[in-house]
């Protein structure tokens, strides 16, 4: 079940630069997710030289979902949306029961 909620977590990630870009295309978008990833690999990530302590961490990673859900309603998409927030909040809560390897 680690593995499979790595991979789902995973894909949330990819799917909120997804919604992102698909949001603001092309100029808001490119730059939107480019920040989103910044703010991933600086504070989030398992490898980030600066991941922040939860729950500030855990809140900032709602954040983030949070406006992907918004961008994907945004642009029409709010099935998609429903689902990729159920999908996201899900996630970021079990890697706090499975955590992720860390560097």
């Amino acid at each position: 079940m680690k593995a499979v909620n790595l991979a789902v977590r995973f894909a949330c990630e990819l799917a909120m630069l997804v919604a992102f870009v698909w949001w603001g295309w092309p100029v808001a978008g490119i730059v939107g997710a480019v920040a989103a990833a910044v703010v991933w690999g600086l504070f989030i990530g398992p490898k980030a030289r600066r991941r922040l302590p939860d729950p500030a961490r855990f809140l900032l990673e709602l954040t983030l979902f949070a406006a992907a859900t918004a961008a994907f309603i945004d642009v029409g998409q709010s099935v998609l949306a429903v689902a990729f927030a159920i999908a996201a909040v899900v996630t970021a809560s079990l890697v706090r029961v499975w955590p992720e390897p860390v560097a």
